[in-house]
């Protein structure tokens, strides 16, 4: 007798699971936490903007009131008149920006790598100035640049003031009062807007990056051209915008710690608007400003190469 067969069964099929839909009221829940935040920029920042270039075109007086004419030609006279402030601006701006990433990169380098049981306290440290108010930190600036101070008397000896001077940054052995105080200023109320996220990028750097490159015979220098910098860029482009756009629109320092010479468009601005009463030309400068920074900061995203932001 030949053995029975035994059939095989067939598998039983499998059900592919069925994706439900969330019920509506759930799939709402993002968009109602995003409401107040939406709601914040639409009041706060959207309707003042709309108000401001309404004003921009507007012509009349504070006694006879303003009116829309679309007066576009306050923008060029606004302009026109007043482009050294926006060259003076830029210039501050750029060169704070650039001695911030000089002073703050090699800090942030020491506080994510070299700083240990450290670390902790040296973040206090530099954000510690945010815990004064920021005019005491800039008329503070008028006592350490007085004409008979220690740092004074130290940048004689060292002769540096004779190099600023002759580039037209100090007047003789005076600082205050003249575009190097108004630099120092800057550099120093904006500097931790600069080692913040330079530290953020480094900390974010694995170890065994500069692990692999030592493996690989690389030199300190090499490590850091090759592996570190180019991974902290998002740092550096992040850090030098949030020094560079509110340093260009200053106008504390330039205030305190400058002189009529000195004064940024910021000045101009805040005189345009508080002291001589001309909203339209007050309106235009900022949008004017406004153009300009934006203009810099889409071509220089661009050119970092880096969309990345800390």
């Amino acid at each position: 007798m030949s053995a029975p067969t035994l059939a095989k069964e067939a598998p039983a099929p499998v059900e592919e699971p069925v994706l439900r839909k969330p019920p509506t009221r759930k799939r709402l829940v993002p968009y109602w936490l995003l409401l107040p935040g939406i709601i914040w920029l639409l009041v706060f920042f959207a309707l003042p903007m709309v108000y401001q270039a309404s004003t921009s075109v507007q012509t009349g007086s504070l006694e006879k009131g303003f009116e829309v004419t679309w007066h576009f030609a306050t923008y060029w006279n606004a302009f026109q008149e007043y482009w050294p402030q926006f060259v003076r601006s830029l210039l501050y701006a750029g060169t704070a920006t650039l001695l911030c990433l000089l002073l703050g990169y090699p800090l942030a380098y020491l506080i994510a790598f070299k700083a240990g049981r450290w670390r902790n306290l040296l973040l206090v440290l530099v954000i510690a100035p945010f815990f004064t108010s920021f005019l005491i930190r800039t008329l503070a600036w008028k006592t350490i640049l007085a004409d008979d101070s220690l740092v004074v008397d130290a940048l004689n000896a060292l002769h540096v003031l004779d190099v600023t001077s002759w580039i037209g940054w100090t007047e003789g052995d005076r600082v205050l009062a003249t575009p190097m105080a108004v630099v120092c200023g800057l550099t120093y109320n904006f500097l931790p807007f600069m080692i913040l996220p330079l530290y953020t990028s480094l900390e974010r750097i694995d170890g065994r990056l500069h692990e692999a490159a030592r493996d690989l015979y690389a030199s300190p220098a090499t490590t850091f051209r090759k592996v570190t910098f180019p991974l902290s860029m998002p740092g550096v482009v992040s850090g030098t915008l949030l020094t560079f756009i509110p340093a260009s629109g200053d106008y504390v320092n330039a205030e305190l710690l400058g002189s009529t010479d000195t004064k940024m468009v910021g000045n101009v601005i805040q005189s345009q608007f508080l002291r001589v009463l001309d909203y339209p030309t007050a309106a235009a400068l900022s949008f004017i400003l406004m153009a300009i920074v934006l203009a810099m900061v889409t071509v220089y995203i661009r050119r970092a190469g880096t969309e990345d932001l800390v």
